[in-house]
């Protein structure tokens, strides 16, 4: 409509010529004028479509987390409701424990069990150690006894019988010295090696139990809104993540600029740069007041493929008629202003329209300028989803 009244001032002009000469008004002597108008508004329709394009698939995209149990059984508390606020690391609902705490009981217990075999062990390598030490002395004190019945006997004072004797209790000696340093080193190795190892063992069963038990509590892993909270008291809790207990909306962090995401169609693409003027206008803000109902924006990426033709391997060929529903290219879009951010609405649909500013010289000046007709078509497709309470749905330009 505003290219057609733009472009329509040859037609005005020989008609106010021809009236005001007198002359006929009629096909004949309109013919040039409309065909200026024609060719003009063509132009302008090219020019603007061309280097302005809009898309009406752009959204406020945002991600969910699906709330699961990691174990089974019935659910005995529920600590939220839709629509509450929950903190990272808050007790969202909790899960019957009488197996899990049992477990843990006797993981413990197991424990304990080692703790006193430590101590055992212990008496057992002190009693070894002082073994050894009696073993020792006494093989001390036999071999001195050897050593002098040898001198007597070598004298003539002392007899064969005796230096046997003792010979015989050397070599008992001996034996016990070596039975009681044995048992102090299957002591040391139950004190190294065994218990050690059976500790560990022990602990990491105490840790496996607590892990179980800490699963029958359900806590939240982000700051969120939790929402379609589908428990009861009493339901038995699901491990699957397509049937979640609930859903939590995440809060955005301060720090990460809100993007939304819009589909251009792909003879758009070389049109669109980063860097992109751009405006957003989505349903969840339209108002007659036209307050926050249009916010200045930028393209800051656009994907470098079209998604719709991505291959992915599997046992069948690809069919290429069926590729006839074209993919978008995908750009997104942050606002210029951070304070407009808390403005939108997460999944929102929202209409993004580009102008191009990157053309240099008196052209680039015409094409800026004609920006202005797709600003005020924006505007009037917001008011004309309030009338209508449509929203802004619509396709092409």
């Amino acid at each position: 409509m505003f290219e057609l009244m733009f472009t329509s001032f040859p037609a005005v002009i020989q008609y106010f010529r021809l009236r005001r000469r007198g002359e006929a008004i009629t096909v004949w002597t309109m013919k040039t004028a409309v065909f200026l108008w024609a060719a003009l508004a063509f132009a302008l329709f090219l020019t603007i479509f061309y280097f302005h394009p809009k898309t009406y698939a752009g959204i406020v995209p945002f991600r969910t987390v699906s709330v699961v149990a990691q174990t089974s059984g019935p659910v005995t508390e529920i600590h939220v409701e839709n629509g509450q606020h929950v903190q990272a690391g808050d007790l969202l609902f909790r899960i019957e424990d009488s197996a899990q705490q049992a477990a843990l009981a006797e993981a413990r217990a197991q424990l304990e069990l080692i703790a006193a075999a430590e101590d055992k062990a212990i008496d057992a390598k002190t009693i070894a150690e002082a073994g050894v030490d009696t073993a020792e002395a006494e093989l001390a004190k036999l071999q001195d006894d050897l050593a002098d019945a040898q001198q007597l006997l070598d004298r003539g004072a002392g007899t064969a019988d005796a230096v046997l004797g003792l010979q015989t209790a050397v070599a008992a000696t001996e034996a016990e010295l070596s039975a009681a340093k044995a048992e102090l080193d299957l002591a040391e190795i139950d004190l190294d090696q065994s218990l050690p190892a059976q500790r560990r063992a022990a602990e990491a069963a105490v840790a496996s139990a607590e892990a179980a038990l800490a699963f029958t509590e359900v806590r939240s892993f982000t700051d969120g809104t939790t929402t379609q909270v589908a428990l009861s008291v009493g339901s038995p809790a699901t491990t699957l993540v397509l049937s979640p207990a609930m859903i939590i909306i995440p809060d955005r962090p301060d720090d990460e600029p809100v993007r939304l995401a819009a589909g251009f169609s792909q003879v758009a693409n070389t049109t669109l740069y980063e860097g992109m003027p751009a405006e957003v206008a989505c349903e969840t803000n339209a108002s007659l007041s036209f307050v926050n109902a249009v916010f200045p924006a930028r393209i800051v990426a656009v994907q470098p493929a079209v998604a719709k033709g991505q291959i992915v391997p599997s046992g069948q060929l690809l069919e290429l008629s069926t590729a006839s529903e074209r993919g978008t290219v995908l750009a997104l879009i942050e606002l210029e202003h951070t304070a407009h951010e808390a403005k939108l609405l997460d999944g929102s649909g929202c209409i993004v329209q580009t102008y191009t500013d990157n053309i240099g010289g008196l052209f680039g000046h015409v094409i800026a300028a004609t920006g202005v007709v797709k600003a005020a078509g924006l505007r009037l497709k917001v008011l004309g989803a309030i009338v209508t309470g449509v929203g802004l749905g619509g396709g092409g330009h």
